[in-house]
């Protein structure tokens, strides 16, 4: 056996794969073509995860579940876009971290729009411009995103996935020595969450640490620059073109970032391992015992509660809140419909969606 002989095998193997995926593209298109007929919904995350599940269980090799997923999560984007091309837009700019959770789901080859703002997301949803909208909805260090919160109650949108990113940032830079580096751009958080490399790296040399407004302006403005260096996300370094000289140079691997992926009229079928999200609207919520009461009907059905936050009305009344609650289980579950059906007038379902692990 030599290099050369591997190499041809990899080869061939390689030309058995492009067939099979030509194939399945194939059959896609044959599904596209009837979800057109029946105006079905192309995007479908119970399906997907139901294949991921099978893929997983009888995998013997050397590939793991996060790479199994890698890889047929780019082949579920690419049989969408022959399905039914579709625009999804993000909280940008290009190359943030919001871009990058929005590419985990939708692939390379989707079309994106970045947004301004969280408001413009939804409100592009809304009108139809795009079909989905991808926005942060909270942080394990930083909390909840509260805009994206009191959104949810003013927009009406529903939760069609949600998607997890492990926050890692590079070190990018077109220097060759560190000690050529004048300026090192970036947020002012991803200063303070790389605090440990910089202090490591840079002791005793002068680069002068700037903060702009984004990690992918931080990239843009390495790219200008062979003196200079950006800390950001691993899609802006690629985006714009400038070498990562170091990766994961953050001070903790647990930071995460929670995604949700809005749409319109969207329901899910139940996957078995699912999410709900509500809003709660109670009235006398100043009597006492109406929120422990409400929140006992899930305990009392044995329904598991995964998230409270409680938002400001804003009605001029004072001190008067709405409910933000997350649950495990489907909409279409018996126990959690009957609690919708009790509380139709106070109680809005958001989307029941496949609950990442």
């Amino acid at each position: 056996m030599t290099l050369e002989s591997l190499r041809n095998d990899i080869d061939a193997l390689d030309d058995q794969l492009l067939t099979l995926l030509n194939q399945r593209m194939e059959l896609v298109k044959k599904v596209g073509e009837f979800k057109r007929t029946t105006n079905t919904v192309i995007y479908r995350p119970e399906r997907e995860k139901q294949i991921l599940d099978r893929l997983n269980s009888q995998n013997i090799g050397l590939l793991n579940r996060s790479a199994i997923e890698a890889i047929f999560l780019e082949i579920f984007a690419v049989s969408r876009n022959l399905e039914l091309p579709e625009r999804v837009a993000f909280l940008g700019p290009e190359g943030s971290f919001t871009h990058q959770a929005a590419e985990s789901r939708f692939g390379a080859m989707s079309a994106y729009v970045a947004l301004p703002t969280i408001r413009s997301v939804f409100e592009s949803v809304e009108t139809g411009r795009v079909r989905f909208g991808v926005i942060p909805i909270e942080n394990n260090q930083e909390g909840v995103v509260s805009e994206a919160i009191d959104l949810l109650l003013e927009k009406d949108l529903r939760i069609a996935a949600e998607a997890h990113l492990s926050v890692h940032f590079t070190f990018a830079t077109k220097a060759e020595n560190l000690a050529d580096i004048t300026h090192i751009y970036s947020k002012d958080i991803a200063f303070r969450q790389c605090s440990r490399f910089l202090s490591d790296s840079f002791d005793g040399l002068q680069a002068e640490m700037v903060p702009v407004e984004s990690t992918s302006k931080a990239a843009k403005l390495a790219a200008q620059d062979p003196n200079t260096a950006a800390l950001c996300s691993h899609i802006a370094a690629k985006l714009f073109d400038v070498p990562i000289f170091f990766d994961n140079i953050e001070n903790t691997n647990l930071n995460r970032t929670r995604f949700l992926i809005l749409a319109k009229d969207f329901e899910n079928q139940p996957s078995g391992h699912d999410k709900t999200t509500l809003i709660a609207r109670l009235p006398n919520t100043d009597s006492p015992g109406v929120l422990a009461e409400f929140l006992q009907e899930f305990n009392a059905r044995g329904i598991n509660l995964t998230k409270i936050e409680s938002r400001p009305l804003r009605d001029g009344a004072t001190f008067r809140y709405w409910f933000l609650l997350e649950c495990e289980g489907h909409a279409s579950d018996p126990e959690l419909q009957d609690i919708l059906n009790h509380h139709s007038a106070e109680v809005k379902l958001l989307g029941s969606y496949v609950r990442v692990s």
